[in-house]
Formats: C-alpha cells, sequence, structure tokens
C-alpha cells in the first residue's frame, strides 16, 4: 500500500512539520511519502504530480491559508484517481468534521485532532479488516452516513519518534524554515484562539529535544521556529533549551512565541548578558491593551509587565520583537483599537503586525458570534466584515494602516523619518498611518508595485499635500539619510533631483580627498583617494547636520550629506559636514597655497 501525506505551504521555504510528524509515527510499518506545495502552484500541475506518484492513499494537512486550494486539488483528483483513499487532517477540518464531510463528496476519512497515532491506525485497518469503528478521531462514511468516532486521548509525547531526522530533509535545511515543537496545548483560554479547546501543557523530554536541535544545527539549519504557543511557560524548561542554544546556536536564528508578562526579570537579565546578537526573535501577541475586551476573550494581561519586558528586551538589544494587535475583537471600537496601536506601538517593536480577527472553527468567540453581532467570511479565513461596534468602513480604513505600516515600519526602510514625523507632526502613531493609508489607498497606489525609491517619493507628495509644523527642506532631508543608509551599493537613480551641479560635487569631493579629517577621524581612516570618492560617494546640501538622532532630534545647520558605500557590500556610512567647517577648510588650504 502506497501512501502519501501532503500539504500545501503558504511559501517554498516553508516546510511542514505534521506531516513528518505522520511519517516518523508510521513508519517502518508504513511507509510514508512526503509531498510538499504551494498554495502558489497550479492546480493541474499538483494533480498531476500525485497522479503519477499512484498512491492508495493521500493525506492533506489542511490549515485556513490552504484549504479552499486544497478543495480544488482533492476533486480534480478523486476524478483521475477514484479508487484512491482521500485522507484530511489539520486544524481546519478537526472541527465541524461532519460539515466537511458533508461538503465534501471527494473525501473519504477525516483525522481529527492530533493525528499520530490516529493515522497510523487507520492505515492498519485499511489494510487489514476495515473495522475503522474502533479508530479514534476518525470520521468516515458507512454507506450514505457519516460516522465521527469517539475522541482519542492525548498521546504521551515522550513516546513519540523524532521527526527532524529525515534524510530527505537535510540538503534543504539551510534554504528553509524548520518548525520545532518542545510541548504542545497552552495554560490560557483565549476565545478566539484554537489552543484555548486543548486543556493543559505537555512536554517532550528535554534531552530528546536538545539531541533533534543539535542534529538540526549541525546539519545546516539557519532558522528554526518553536510552535509552542507559549514557549517560557515552565520557566526552568524554556531557560535550559535558552542555555543549550547559546552554546550550541552555531549562527542558527531561534523564533520564540512568548507571553511577555510572565517573563521573569532574571531570565531577561541571562539573555541581555549572554545571548549573541540577532540569534534570538521573539513574538508577542498582545492583541488588545483593552481590559474590557481581554475580559470578555478571557485572555489574562498585564500589559505593565508586558511593557517592562518588551523595554528590558529593548535595552538589551540582542533580540529582536514580533508584535501582534488583532483589529476586531469584542467591544473594540475604532478610538479603542487607535489607543491600543499607540499602547503598542510606543514600544517600539522592531515589527509590529497588525492582523483582523478570524473566526476560527471550534474556538469559543464563533460560536456566540451572535452576541456580538459579528459579520465574518463564510470561507477561509473567515476574516471579520464588522460588528457591533467596529463597521465595515472602519475595518477598511484600518486596512489601510496595515499596508503602509508593513511598507514604512515592519522594513525598516526609513526609521529616522518615521520617528520624526510620529512624533513631532502628528498627534499620534497610528493618525500618521492612518492618514497616510488613505491617501495612498485613493491614489491607487495599493493595486501596484513599488521599488524603494517609490516609497520614498510617495511619502514626500503626501507629506507635500499636508502643512507640516517643521520646514518641508528638513523632512526631506531626514529622508535623504534614510534613502542613503537603506543601500548597500551606490543607487543608480533617487527620488530627488540634486541641488548641487556636477562641478560643485567634483569640488566638494576634491577638498574632502585632500582634507578627510573635516569629514571624521574614522572617514580619514578609510584613506580614500579622488577616483574612489567619485566612485563610490554621493553628496548632497541638507539643512541640518548629523547626528540627527532617531528620536527625532536635529541640528539647524546647513550641511553638506556624504555617503559612503563601500565595495564590499556594507550598509552605508552616511556623514554630514557643515558648510562653514568646509569653508574654512577651504580657506585654509588657500592661505597655505
Amino acid at each position: 500500500m502506497k501512501t502519501v501525506v501532503t500539504t500545501l505551504n503558504a511559501k517554498y521555504i516553508h516546510t511542514c512539520l505534521a506531516l513528518r510528524c505522520l511519517k516518523a509515527y508510521a513508519e517502518p510499518d508504513f511507509p510514508v511519502e512526503i509531498v510538499e506545495y504551494t498554495i502558489k502552484d497550479p492546480t493541474l500541475s499538483i494533480v498531476a504530480d500525485l497522479y503519477e506518484r499512484k498512491p492508495d492513499v493521500i493525506g492533506f494537512s489542511c490549515y485556513i491559508w490552504n484549504i479552499e486550494e486544497t478543495i480544488k486539488v482533492i476533486n480534480q483528483l478523486k476524478k483521475v484517481l477514484p479508487k484512491t483513499k482521500i485522507v484530511l487532517g489539520g486544524p481546519e477540518v478537526s472541527y465541524d468534521s461532519r460539515e466537511w464531510m458533508d461538503t465534501l463528496p471527494a473525501v473519504d476519512f477525516i483525522v481529527i485532532g492530533e493525528g499520530e497515532e490516529t493515522f497510523k491506525q487507520f492505515l492498519e485497518e485499511l489494510s487489514t479488516t476495515e473495522k475503522y469503528h474502533l479508530v479514534f478521531g476518525l470520521a468516515y462514511r458507512k454507506q450514505d452516513e457519516v460516522i465521527i468516532t469517539a475522541p482519542r486521548p492525548k498521546l504521551k509525547l515522550g513516546d513519540l519518534p523524532s521527526p527532524y531526522r529525515f534524510t530527505e530533509d537535510l540538503p534543504a535545511l539551510g534554504q528553509r524554515v524548520t518548525y520545532f515543537e518542545t510541548s504542545r496545548g497552552c495554560p490560557y483560554s483565549c476565545q478566539f484562539c484554537l489552543s484555548s479547546i486543548e486543556v493543559g501543557v505537555r512536554y517532550f523530554n528535554i534531552e530528546q529535544v536538545k539531541a533533534d536541535l543539535l542534529f538540526l544545527i549541525e546539519n545546516g539549519a539557519k532558522l528554526i521556529k518553536f510552535v509552542d504557543r507559549t514557549f517560557n511557560i515552565k520557566r526552568d524548561y524554556a531557560l535550559e533549551i535558552f542555555r543549550f542554544l547559546i552554546d550550541n546556536h552555531q549562527d542558527c536564528v531561534f523564533q520564540f512565541e512568548i507571553t511577555a508578562d510572565i517573563m521573569r526579570p532574571e531570565v531577561l537579565a541571562f539573555l541581555n548578558e549572554h545571548a549573541p546578537k540577532g540569534i534570538f526573535r521573539f513574538e508577542i501577541g498582545v492583541q488588545s491593551t483593552n481590559d474590557a475586551t481581554n475580559e470578555l476573550v478571557q485572555r489574562r494581561q498585564n500589559f505593565e509587565k508586558l511593557t517592562r519586558t518588551v523595554k528590558m528586551v529593548k535595552n538589551g538589544g540582542k533580540i529582536d520583537q514580533h508584535l501582534d494587535l488583532i483589529a476586531g475583537l469584542p467591544e473594540e471600537d475604532y478610538s479603542s483599537f487607535r489607543r491600543t496601536f499607540n499602547d503598542v506601538f510606543a514600544l517600539r517593536p522592531e515589527e509590529l503586525q497588525l492582523g483582523f480577527l478570524k473566526m476560527l472553527r471550534g474556538t469559543g468567540l464563533r460560536l456566540r458570534a451572535k452576541d456580538h453581532d459579528y459579520l465574518y467570511m463564510d470561507n477561509a479565513p473567515y476574516e471579520i466584515l464588522g460588528n457591533n461596534v467596529l463597521s465595515f468602513d472602519e475595518i477598511v480604513r484600518i486596512k489601510r494602516v496595515e499596508d503602509v505600516l508593513e511598507k514604512y515600519w515592519n522594513d525598516h526602510r526609513m526609521d529616522r523619518t518615521i520617528e520624526y514625523l510620529v512624533e513631532k507632526e502628528f498627534d499620534s502613531p497610528f493618525d500618521f498611518f492612518q492618514a497616510f493609508g488613505d491617501y495612498w489607498d485613493k491614489q491607487g497606489w495599493s493595486r501596484i508595485g513599488h521599488q524603494l525609491e517609490d516609497l520614498f517619493r510617495r511619502l514626500d507628495q503626501f507629506l507635500s499635500t499636508i502643512t507640516t509644523k517643521t520646514p518641508p527642506a528638513v523632512i526631506r532631508a531626514l529622508m535623504m539619510v534614510d534613502f542613503f543608509e537603506n543601500h548597500k551599493h551606490k543607487p543608480r537613480k533617487t527620488w530627488w533631483t540634486f541641488s548641487l551641479s556636477k562641478e560643485e560635487q567634483g569640488r566638494y569631493i576634491k577638498l574632502l580627498a585632500t582634507e578627510p579629517t573635516l569629514v571624521s577621524d574614522s572617514f580619514a581612516a578609510l584613506q580614500l583617494s579622488e577616483k574612489e570618492l567619485h566612485k563610490h560617494t554621493m553628496i548632497e546640501r541638507i539643512p541640518f547636520s548629523l547626528p540627527a538622532k532617531k528620536d527625532g532630534g536635529y541640528r539647524e545647520q546647513e550641511s553638506l550629506l556624504l555617503a559612503y558605500f563601500d565595495p564590499k557590500g556594507m550598509k552605508a556610512n552616511v556623514y554630514t559636514v557643515p558648510f562653514e567647517t568646509l569653508l574654512a577648510g577651504t580657506e585654509s588650504r588657500y592661505k597655505e597655497g
């Protein structure tokens, strides 16, 4: 019996841990072949590839991001492989399983919940007596009736074989994301999350966890994302893993989902002191700072302690933080969400993800959707369209905030400028992103692509339509500094027209080649010739001198902006030289001459 398990990942670099867990548990009794596609692959191409494999059983791992494309595949596949048994599993089909069976006649079985033991027992019955009623956690057809068996007891995680050591995975470890779990379950009961349904947390044996991690690291893994819902719930366990990874990381990067308000200061102090910069990333779900909203969704959160954690991590400078918000939670109207956004943006996370509530199957919030007059999409991802306090118009406007937030803050293309605008020019960060997002949408830019210089040009165009407290030339100059600092190589074009003629640029470069200390000692240490300066630098006139602080401060002083682009591909070094300094240098050379 040939068995294939497959899924449609969101991107090629992603991998599906579930498939590997199924394969590890089923073998060696039942050989299992893993095949992965993406949601961007043509349906017919996926069907043709699976058809050529001629499987007796095909298992699909289903999630909200792939279920619609998966349905297209299985409907076509059943027509060309009518005798092949099609099995679905995963969080998207583990709830409302009877409805899925009724809706999808091409599906023969659904594995409900934790799948390893259920899938293997199903294969045993399929290959022998076909007594499917003996398989816990299975939906199947018996004549015209859908039968759903009793739920399967939770597995003992210590009995599960490792899913991380398949030889076919090793060649691509360095190019793809490896997903890893040290525990299953969540101690919290957030009513918008599927993890709230499973009570309690179970842990894998820590020595096996460390052995698997070391195996992945030594075989070239570059990014390991831990899928634990609350990695730091068991402090000693988490700290031991942190220590182990610090000692054995080999430049691999590790991402964790943590609950920030329970993170102990001594653990953070340890990480700030011992963790190498850049190997750890923290994802922190804030979702809302509205206490009434959090109470309605049974979410326990101490924002004061969360803030302490985020600030302590940020001050340590070792770990990047990704904070999440959810728009559309109960009783969080537009004004309340604005406050939530500003509360969290004030922490200046490296990334702030603005998401929208999804009414996931099986969650308490979906079951009680009428309590708050929720409207939501019929199909995955079941995103909300409105509720009793948030209209569809307001949701559309918040989506515009999300669009420009992603492009202008999360990608860090102009930190100096954005920092200045949100602090000095607009009433709040949210108001800046909303005003710019509305303008962006009105111009039709959300429907076209963007080069880096386009993003600067479009912000400049937006700012030209409003009255700023600061002279526009100052803000444009901040944008010029950001533009240069975001390039590793000398840009071929800019978004503005240079104010200096070629002759003026030549004179300044000649001066700086002979008097580099006018810029700084560090610049002089580069020992650049006039030819190298022409080749690897760009200069412009601006109305202030650096350091123009990223907190919005600047020193008014007509200056020469100079950007040096190291040919080795390092980020540009940006300097400013007051014109009075250049003038003094010129007069000194004239007198010496």
